[in-house]
Formats: structure tokens, C-alpha cells, sequence
């Protein structure tokens, strides 16, 4: 019986991972708010477990992470495209970084921005407080928390799923990043359990994170305008941005989602430009260098730092929380990087996710936490650090109040944290629909609607019963085992890499039989396809009268030759032809043709027509997708000859992989 015949309205779910999902999180959930300090008990003793005994694996593998980012972004492997050959970016390099920053880490800038540089100022792991090194050793730990590490944790999920998902057609969810490891199981139990996985962690970390927010949003309700603190307000303010997160998900991607985030990194942009010049201006981009150097020259000490000859606990409460809290929310923010980095090389990949917010993110928390220190330090603000210590919610806010126009200041600070929350839930929740109905961002509106509305009567459960502590420790407790998990993903990514790059490799190098042709084209007849520009429907009759029977021909041969081959014409695919060549379990060969709308060149446009008139290409397109050259107006030898070729490539790269 098939889920149609059951739900009295369209749906496009993934059974399994739909209804499993659901029932687990309403179970957990019940868990954690009928029985908090069990649950917290719980939950902490795994946690720290965890860190006692597990924190050498932790730095390890997110020391691997970032390595093995930062390679593939410089190696041979970078001009491989997350999608076919011919591919181009769905977004804007400014909505594209808009929507990284706002889905990657936007809200915790807001929470994190003044109070975790005081935190280490006043309580360094190690030496004196309230010293001009321990504020320097402050900010380079800040760095070291949100900087490459974080960022090249969310780049590697994203990668994996957009490799395989964008230019191996595999689904547009966690289960692909096994597809090295377990081939076709992933459709099955395995693949289920992994989504499930993946669903479980981000509407638990987008609840909770929505959770604690409101309480920061509560805070600046309060100051600026003396709304009460208490957990009706919290309530109410968590149905609201719910609902404004689930109009922007209803609207989709390109609408609701990229224009948000564009709005809030416009804002971002404004308060921190604010914050520079009404603070120590040129002390701020001083430190901002040194900041950064200071980093960058202990990143390696500081990557692989355990404090074990110290014996400090230190580590457990900072690094290892945020290693596995970044960890945990990676499914989450890797697929929805992946949804929107299609068509970019690895390398624009690598340098626009790495390195772009990074660098923003260190800009940020110099401009802040330099401005928080220097008040406390030189300005007699000692009351800054009194309220870090005892609520982290009203920080920024506080912080405001040592600055011109605080009042304005703290408005746009709270309609950021209100807009950061709105993109975090709608993005989780296109991730989770997309998880949850097999790799689709065409479903039902009520599908998106339904996990949006999840994550909020989550967040209200756990708000009004006291649970959101332990379903958070226990979403930072599932880092260890993805971790795992992410690592051996990481290893089949690269086997994959090296595939393609030496299918790359081996079409440049190949040598091909010399050609003989009886009958070439005549010049005069070439002139003329270069000067015709072809509708759709000439492309439709070239390849039905000249390219098909090509492709027959060779169909024919290489049967004789006994081996499997086909034409496939698919509607999908604009109704051209493509000749399909099976290996077994070797990389099968494809050759076919896809009409491609090109601009007219300006010179062969006559002056009362519309400038932007399109001609067709028929271009060639391979397994890894189109290869731009256009074979209009080729003769059937020409055609036979170029699929020979193609083929004789492909046999080299196959010979070259065994090799």
C-alpha cells in the first residue's frame, strides 16, 4: 500500500525516515520534559564520558577535518565541480555567503560575541585574569573556537553531500555520504537509520538553540521597552518567529530564505561598521591584525592541545563542547551549504566557506570582544563582567549601554537575533523535509510546514518543562559517533576525487587513433553552421536524423562486439538521444545531446529585435555532464567519430583506474 492511499493529501515522503522521525523525537521529547533531571543526569553522564575519555578522538578528527578541507581546495582535486561540467552557481557570490553566514553561525555572533572573549579574559585556562596577555590569549581562543575549525567541519558535509549528490545523482541526503562505503545499502535499513540520524539532531539543535534565544530576545524586549522576563513572554515569542519561520519556508529558497538572510547580513554589516567607529577604532583594526596573526601561528599548537601535562578540565568545558556542538548541527548546516552550492568548483567551495565567513566571524568577535575587554581593562566597566558571569543573555545589550545611540543599537541587534532565528529554523526545516522525503525540495507545502511547526512546539515542550539542557547535551552527545562516521565518509570522498580527476587526466592525455576520413566536410559548409543560429526545433530534427543514426551504428558495433549497450531517449533529458555503454562493475559510458540556449552574438541581431534573442546549441554530454562544444551541423561520419573518440577516452581513464 503506498503512502498516497493512506494520507488523505499529496505528500512526497520517505516512509521509513518520516513516521520513524516523528515518533522518536515526540518520545525523546517526552523523555526530557517529564522527567528533566533524569534525563539531564543522563544525558551529562554520557557527555562527560565523552570528554574524559574520548578527547583525543575529538581533536584528531576535526584536526583531519580541516586538513583534509584545506588539501582539497589546493590540490588537483579543486577544479572538480560540485555538479555536471557544465554546471553554473544557483546564487550570487553576496547571496551565497548571506546564506552561509545566516544558516552557519549568525545567532551565536549575537550571544557569543561580547561574553565568551570577557569569559576567557576573566578565567584564562591557563596564567593571571585581568592581564593584558590573558586578553590577547582571549581573543586567540575566540578565534580558534568559531575560525577554520568550525567552518571546515560544516565544508566537509557539505562537500561530501554535494559531490555525490549534485554530480552523482545520488539523493540530496546524509545517507549518500556512505555511498563509497556501502554502495547501494544506503537505500536500505542503513540509509534509513542515517537520515533519522540527521532529522533527530537538527530539529533537536534548532529547538533548543530557539529555546535559549528567546531568552536573549527577552532580555532585549526588556531593556529597551520593560517587557517582563517570564516564560509566557518566551512562549509567545517563540510561536511568533515559528510562524514567521514557517511563512519563509512556505515561500521557498530563492524568496523567503535568500532575501532574509540578505537583509540580516546587510544589518550585521551596518552594526559591526557602528561598533568600529564608535569604539577604539584604530585599536580595533590593530588588534584585528594581531588578533589574526596570533592565530594563525598557534593554530597547530592550539589544534592538537589537550592540557594534558596541565591536567585542566578546561578543555572538556570550551573545546570539546564546541567541537561536538559544531559536529552535531554539521548534518544540518552541511546539507543546507550542499543545497546551495551547486554548480561552484571545490575550490571556489573551499575558499568561499572556509575562509569568507571565517573571516567576517574573526572581524566580528575582535570588534566586540576587543571593545568588551578594553571597557572593562581601561575604562572602569568592571559591571560588563559581573553580567557575563551571571546571565549571558543580556551581555550585548549591557554592552550597548557604553556606547552612543545605545538604544539603537540594541533595536538592531534584536531584530537580527529574531531574523538569524527565522532563517536557522526555516533552513532546518527545509533540511529535515528534504531528509525526510528522500532527497526532494519539490514537496507538498504542508510537509515544510509540519517540521517548522515541529520545531517549535518542541522548543515550547522543553521551555515550559525544563528540558531544553538535556536535549541539548544530549544532540552534543551524538558528535562522537558521527564522527565516526564523518571520518570514513571523508575516505570514500577522496577515493571518489581521485576517480574523476583521473578521468580527467586521462581525456587530456589519451592518444587516439589517427583519423582517416574519405569525405570531409567542405569548408564552404562549415562557414555555414557557424553562421546559423538553430530554434530548439532544429536541434530536435538534427538529432532524430543525423545523431541517432550514429548512435545506432556504433550501438551495433559494439554489440557485435558483445558488449551491453542501449539508446536511451528520455523526456527528461528534452527528448534527445543518448547512447548508454555498460561496464558491469566498472564506470559505465554514456554519450547524448542536450539542447543549450545561447544569446545571439550582438552583431547578427538586427536593430528592431529583441537583443536578448536565444539560438540552440546541440551539445555533447557525458556522464559527468555537458563538455561545451556544439556538434549542429555535423555529419553522421563526424558524429560516429566523436563518439568513437569519447569512448576510446573513456576506455584509457578505465584502464588508467585499474592501473
Amino acid at each position: 500500500m503506498s503512502v498516497e492511499s493512506v494520507l488523505p493529501f499529496k505528500s512526497k515522503i520517505n516512509p521509513p525516515v518520516f513516521f520513524t522521525s516523528t515518533i522518536l523525537i515526540f518520545l525523546l521529547v517526552g523523555y526530557a520534559a517529564l522527567f528533566p533531571d533524569h534525563a539531564n543526569q543522563q544525558f551529562g553522564a554520557v557527555q562527560t564520558w565523552i570528554n574524559v575519555n574520548t578527547s583525543w578522538f575529538y581533536v584528531a578528527s576535526v584536526a583531519l577535518i580541516l586538513l583534509t578541507v584545506a588539501f582539497l581546495g589546493l590540490s588537483r582535486y579543486g577544479d572538480i565541480k560540485l555538479g555536471p561540467d557544465h554546471a553554473t552557481p544557483d546564487f550570487n557570490n553576496t547571496t551565497w555567503f548571506a546564506m552561509l553566514f545566516s544558516a552557519g553561525m549568525g545567532i551565536g555572533l549575537m550571544f557569543f560575541g561580547v561574553a565568551e572573549p570577557v569569559m576567557h579574559y576573566l578565567s584564562p585556562p591557563v596564567g593571571d585574569p585581568h592581564t593584558v596577555e590573558a586578553a590577547r590569549e582571549a581573543l586567540k581562543l575566540t578565534f580558534f573556537h568559531w575560525g577554520l575549525h568550525a567552518w571546515a567541519i560544516y565544508a566537509i558535509v557539505a562537500l561530501i553531500l554535494a559531490f555525490f549528490g549534485y554530480r552523482h545523482g545520488l539523493p540530496l541526503t546524509l545517507r549518500s555520504a556512505l555511498y563509497p562505503l556501502i554502495g547501494d545499502r544506503i537505500y536500505g535499513p542503513i540509509g534509513h537509520a542515517v537520515d533519522i540520524f540527521a532529522i533527530l539532531g537538527t530539529v533537536f539543535g534548532v529547538a533548543t538553540s530557539l529555546g535559549y534565544g528567546v531568552l536573549q530576545v527577552n532580555s532585549g524586549l526588556n531593556y529597551l521597552f520593560g517587557i517582563d522576563i517570564n516564560t509566557e513572554v518566551q512562549v509567545v515569542l517563540i510561536l511568533v518567529i515559528s510562524g514567521l519561520a514557517t511563512l519563509s519556508v512556505v515561500s521557498g529558497l530563492d524568496k523567503g530564505i535568500r532575501r532574509l538572510s540578505e537583509l540580516n547580513l546587510t544589518l550585521a554589516v551596518l552594526l559591526l561598521i557602528m561598533v568600529i567607529l564608535l569604539g577604539p577604532t584604530v585599536l580595533l583594526l590593530q588588534m584585528y591584525v594581531q588578533n589574526t596573526g596570533g592565530y594563525l601561528s598557534e593554530i597547530v599548537s592550539k589544534t592538537f592541545n589537550l592540557y594534558a601535562y596541565e591536567g585542566s578540565d578546561w578543555l572538556g568545558g570550551w573545546t570539546l563542547l564546541y567541537w561536538g556542538w559544531w559536529m552535531s548541527w554539521s548534518p544540518f548546516v552541511g546539507m543546507f551549504i550542499a543545497r546551495i552550492s551547486r554548480g561552484r568548483t571545490i575550490r571556489q567551495f573551499v575558499t568561499g566557506v572556509l575562509f569568507v565567513p571565517a573571516g567576517f566571524t574573526l572581524l566580528w568577535m575582535t570588534a566586540f570582544g576587543n571593545s568588551a575587554i578594553d571597557l572593562i581593562m581601561n575604562q572602569g566597566a568592571e559591571k560588563l563582567g559581573e553580567v557575563v558571569n551571571q546571565d549571558v543573555s543580556i551581555t550585548l545589550f549591557q554592552f550597548f549601554e557604553y556606547f552612543p545611540m545605545s538604544d539603537l543599537l540594541s533595536g538592531v541587534a534584536i531584530i537580527m537575533v529574531v531574523i538569524f532565528f527565522i532563517t536557522s529554523s526555516d533552513s532546518g526545516s527545509m533540511v529535515v523535509d528534504m531528509l525526510a522525503s528522500g532527497g526532494h525540495d519539490d514537496t507538498p507545502t504542508w510537509q515544510r510546514v509540519f517540521w517548522a511547526s515541529l520545531e517549535g512546539v518542541v522548543a515550547v515542550a522543553l521551555l515550559l518543562a525544563g528540558g531544553l539542557g538535556a536535549l541539548q547535551t544530549a544532540t552534543i552527545a551524538t558528535a562522537l559517533p558521527f564522527a565516526v562516521v564523518l571520518l570514513a565518509s571523508t575516505y570514500g570522498l577522496l577515493k571518489a576525487l581521485a576517480v574523476d580527476a583521473a578521468k580527467k587526466e586521462s581525456q587530456l592525455q589519451t592518444n587516439l587513433t589517427p583519423k582517416t576520413i574519405k569525405n570531409p566536410v567542405p569548408w564552404q559548409r562549415r562557414i555555414q553552421n557557424l553562421s546559423h543560429f538553430p530554434r530548439r526545433s532544429h536541434v530536435h530534427r538534427f538529432a532524430e536524423s543525423v545523431a541517432l543514426p550514429a548512435m545506432m551504428e556504433v550501438q551495433n558495433e559494439l554489440e557485435n562486439q558483445g558488449i551491453e549497450c542501449h539508446i536511451d531517449i528520455d523526456e527528461e533529458r528534452q527528448g534527445l538521444p543518448t547512447l548508454m555503454v555498460h561496464h558491469g562493475d566498472e564506470h559505465d559510458f554514456s554519450y547524448g545531446l542536450r539542447p543549450r540556449a545561447v544569446a545571439q552574438p550582438s552583431f547578427t541581431v538586427e536593430e528592431d529585435e529583441d537583443e536578448d534573442k536565444m539560438y540552440f546549441r546541440a551539445e555533447v554530454f557525458l556522464v559527468e555532464g555537458g563538455q561545451d562544444y556544439d556538434v549542429m551541423g555535423w555529419s553522421k561520419e563526424q558524429i560516429i567519430s566523436d563518439i568513437v573518440d569519447q569512448y576510446e577516452k573513456h576506455m584509457h581513464f578505465l584502464h588508467t583506474v585499474r592501473s
